[in-house]
């Protein structure tokens, strides 16, 4: 769902040096690899939801665990954004991408093969690391694959990648059913092999191999280094203070996030007055509407994933769904946002920034009626008491996915795109890792493995208020995104 939102984004990022007039032979082809390497990381962002307390059980590990399954992807991606599309730039997008491929198949293989709680998070880091190389460099590739035909491209992409995240979550379950000469979950991870491999070999004889834009300039290994720390200092305490009982250094670690992140800032201006390129264009975040955006991408792709992965963990751990039941149970969610995301892509032009509003209003309806739910059905609902909220919640979930990057970048000049957009896909991935933290935090307060029941009805409705809450505060801040995107107007 989510990369349905970047398309544009990204798009509207890639040099004007990547660009070709014709299409080329092997078009179809390219596509299709491309294709393949973007649907492994789509699956592999949304399968811990379903997988994680399959994993917990077959590896141990605390319920902590569970959350940096999820943190630990979106965090490692997140850091890896602000470097990746850079990457294409300096060595070429066909080089990176296959790099990124080889590389994501060795984690993939590396998750599938864990002996422990703390393999399998360091192949997930490793994995989204990975992850970014590949991400940045699709739509520039697809740019030149079609040329002036790219609408034809992306009229293909965007409905496969829609349906893909529809069946993403029911495949994931079905393969942990399965238990496929008895791997299990492992399965899910080990499936990236065939996908990959697609990816490298037709990539490697489809996709052209443009000269890079940036050859011979250096990348800023500095400057990533002290935004991964900000970032890691920000989420580490939040994803296990719960766990250690909030010691003193866990608010030490979040107090220190503010200098380290501010350091970053002074190494970015520094770095530019000197001459030098930067990892991010700071001048983006002197724009109101800008920074205005960065606020509300995290809030809502925080609750978003957050409340995602509460759910998936309320309905297995709580309920006692197997994993198959409980993607099922979910997949109305998809369904909604793949609804909301068509009605969005139609109606922007005519609506601009108030789709956002309306999208946001329907989430929050969606999730009081799941508090609802929740409340007088108690633990004795089943997957048919969830329908109607979560396909309410999705589609006004969906209605945002299209607008919303380019709503918040039409504020942006030209010569700041390419960053601003990078930057946004960061922070975006940054709220992702946030929302597994505090909304998992809240749902697991009070929770152990002994837990009944009830006790993890109260930490689902714990965390569906707070949803609430962020749904509320992602309303107020669209009202200072500016009103039309890029492409429209009033």
């Amino acid at each position: 769902m989510i990369d349905v939102m970047e398309r544009d984004a990204q798009a509207a990022s890639v040099p004007a040096t990547y660009s070709v007039e014709r299409a080329q032979p092997s078009r179809w082809l390219g596509l299709s690899a491309i294709l393949a390497a973007t649907l492994m990381n789509l699956l592999d962002s949304t399968v811990s939801n379903v997988a994680a307390p399959s994993i917990r059980a077959d590896l141990g590990g605390s319920l902590a665990t569970l959350q940096w399954i999820a943190a630990g992807y979106t965090l490692a991606l997140a850091v890896g954004l602000l470097t990746g599309g850079r990457l294409g730039d300096m060595f070429g997008r066909r080089r990176m991408l296959l790099i990124g491929v080889s590389g994501f198949i060795a984690a993939s293989i590396g998750c599938g093969l864990a002996m422990s709680p703390e393999m399998l998070v360091a192949a997930r880091v490793l994995q989204g690391a990975f992850g970014a190389m590949m991400i940045p460099q699709s739509f520039g590739l697809i740019r030149d694959l079609f040329g002036t035909e790219v609408g034809k491209a992306f009229a293909m992409f965007g409905p496969c990648i829609g349906l893909a995240t529809i069946l993403g979550p029911v495949v994931a379950g079905l393969l942990i059913d399965a238990n496929w000469f008895g791997t299990g979950w492992r399965m899910i991870f080990l499936i990236n092999i065939s996908l990959g491999l697609y990816a490298l070999l037709v990539g490697r004889y489809a996709l052209p191999a443009c000269e890079p834009s940036a050859r011979g300039q250096k990348l800023d290994a500095v400057g990533a280094c002290l935004a991964a720390a900000g970032m890691l200092l920000l989420v580490y305490p939040l994803v296990q203070g719960r766990e250690l009982g909030w010691p003193t250094w866990t608010f030490g670690l979040l107090a220190a996030a503010v200098p380290v992140m501010a350091g970053f800032g002074w190494y970015q201006l520094s770095r530019s007055r000197g001459g030098k390129t930067p990892l991010i264009v700071l001048s983006v975040f002197k724009k109101r509407s800008y920074m205005s955006g960065v606020l509300f991408v995290v809030i809502f792709f925080g609750a978003c994933v957050g409340f995602s992965l509460a759910v998936g963990m309320f309905l297995q751990l709580g309920l006692h769904y197997s994993p198959l039941q409980a993607s099922v149970a979910m997949v109305w969610w998809a369904v909604g946002a793949f609804l909301g995301t068509a009605f969005g892509s139609t109606q922007m032009n005519r609506l601009g920034r108030h789709i956002l509003h309306i999208g946001l209003s329907m989430m929050a309806l969606g999730l009081a009626g799941l508090y609802v739910v929740f409340a007088v059905i108690g633990v004795e609902l089943n997957g048919w008491s969830l329908v109607l909220p979560l396909l309410v919640f999705g589609m006004g979930m969906g209605m945002i996915f299209a607008p919303l990057f380019d709503i918040i970048l039409s504020g942006v000049g030209n010569h700041e795109i390419g960053s601003a957009s990078g930057v946004l896909e960061s922070f975006q991935q940054l709220g992702a890792s946030l929302g597994v933290a505090v909304l998992g935090t809240v749902f697991f307060t009070g929770l152990n493995v002994e837990s009944g029941s009830p006790a993890f009805l109260e930490g689902a409705m714990r965390v569906t208020l707070l949803a609430i809450g962020l749904t509320v505060v992602a309303f107020g801040c669209g009202f200072l995104l500016p009103k039309w995107g890029r492409g429209y107007g009033a």
